[in-house]
């Protein structure tokens, strides 16, 4: 019984070239995840933060400011009046 028992390893095919390039783009694809993962979770660079601290606090505040809206509201004026103007 002991002579009867096969202890060669089993035979496995050769990947083909499909396989292959699967197998490498999925460890190509990891790597690009891994690499924008760590982008999001590591700090950027030292400029933005230096940009960030010479503003005042004042312009940081939270609260939203109503004269963007104005001078938008105004530049509209003035180009229906000019357009007015015109005819």
């Amino acid at each position: 019984m002991a002579g009867e028992l096969d202890l060669s390893p089993p035979e496995v095919p050769e990947p083909t070239f499909f396989e292959s390039v699967l197998r490498y783009g999925l460890f190509l694809g990891a790597i690009f995840q891994l690499v924008c993962i760590l982008a999001i979770i590591l700090p950027t660079s030292k400029s933005y933060e230096q940009e960030e601290t010479s503003e005042p606090a004042e312009a940081k505040s939270s609260e939203p400011s109503k004269k963007p809206k104005a001078s938008a509201q105004q530049i509209r004026q003035k180009v229906k009046k000019e357009s007015k103007k015109k005819r």
